[in-house]
């Protein structure tokens, strides 16, 4: 076991009740224990789970045994049951993304005899944002608009780099490739990280590579900003997908969490009212949606969800072009903030 794994099944031990709350909310807690009636969250007193004790080993706090079936297991199984991934990485991201906990971040090597300091920092996603040029006239605008997204160029979060190095996994040689380099900034708008897609050579399309994109620095909580927030906010998770708002309702305030576990965790700005979720048509994006909503109607926000009609809203705005999409959004923004629809 490694150590990042032992360090977050501690947490998780930790946590028990918090685990126990969100994954099983049909049970209660009673003394020591979370009763409920199965892993499929139906009520009942069949399934108990000790909530304290040591994190490992007998009377480890978050063993669960089924009274009725002999089943018994930890927190990873009960999440692994309630959320349905298979693979074990996907659940430990699972498992950080609902503490709260930073995901690894796995940077491109350093290039030899050329770096000196350790990539994937912020000062070394300052450094490639900095050697990066505007959108406008390059192949990132050209990829950009291939997928219908025609104000890319408009955005100061948003930049080119002609030479992004780029290493598939287990391969010893980078390559340089053109790349979409997107800031990924905090509250206080300071570069915590950057976002790299690479693109083909052309620019009408991503790279024919395994590892299209990759983040690298410090991206927990913040979020490519593509637009500065307003009193409402709308966020989601790629930034082709956020673009596709903007194409269609140019005043809509949008940011990019880059994920589904880093869309669960974004910050949110001070004084903002209302907030907009707009979710991916997967499982992992409809759990994202719920952890945010969680949090901001616990800070007094009000919450909406959007959902696209097809995969993601990118998609729509591709099949259906932006005055269908204003359309289908028109029915899901709230009555204080269809002004905006019309431009």
């Amino acid at each position: 076991m490694s150590l990042q794994t032992e360090e977050l099944l501690r947490d998780l031990a930790q946590n028990a009740e918090s685990v126990c709350r969100h994954y099983l909310p049909a049970g209660r807690r009673e003394g020591s224990y979370w009763i409920v009636g199965d892993l499929q969250n139906n009520p009942g007193r069949s399934l108990f789970v000790r909530l304290t004790g040591p994190p490992f080993g007998p009377g480890a706090a978050g063993k669960f045994t089924d009274g009725a079936t002999g089943e018994h297991g930890d927190l990873l199984d009960i999440i692994r049951a309630r959320t349905g991934i298979s693979r074990f990485p996907d659940l430990l991201v699972e498992a950080r993304a609902h503490l709260g906990r930073p995901q690894p971040v796995f940077p491109d090597p350093p290039q030899p005899r050329k770096a000196k300091d350790p990539g994937g920092t912020p000062a070394s996603a300052a450094r490639l944002f900095a050697a990066s040029v505007p959108v406008p006239g390059t192949l990132a605008d050209t990829y950009l608009r291939s997928r219908s997204l025609t104000q890319g160029g408009l955005t100061s979060a948003l930049r080119f780099h002609p030479k992004c190095w780029h290493r598939e996994e287990g391969q010893t040689r980078s390559i340089s490739r053109p790349a979409l380099i997107a800031a990924v900034t905090d509250g206080a708008g300071g570069l915590q990280g950057v976002h790299r897609t690479w693109l083909a050579p052309g620019g009408k399309g991503k790279a024919a590579v395994k590892t299209q994109r990759r983040a690298m620095g410090h991206l927990l909580g913040n979020a490519v900003r593509l637009t500065p927030s307003d009193d409402i906010l709308v966020v989601g998770e790629g930034i082709e997908t956020m673009l596709s708002l903007r194409e269609a309702v140019s005043g809509l305030p949008v940011w990019a969490a880059l994920s589904a576990g880093h869309l669960g965790a974004v910050l949110l700005p001070e004084g903002l009212q209302r907030l907009y979720i707009a979710i991916d048509r997967d499982p992992a994006g409809q759990r994202a949606a719920e952890r945010l909503s969680a949090r901001a109607i616990e800070a007094g926000i009000a919450c909406h969800v959007l959902e696209p009609r097809l995969g993601d809203f990118n998609d729509d705005l591709r099949a259906h072009g932006k005055v269908a999409l204003r359309a289908h959004l028109a029915g899901q923004i709230g009555p204080k903030d269809r002004w905006r629809l019309f431009p």
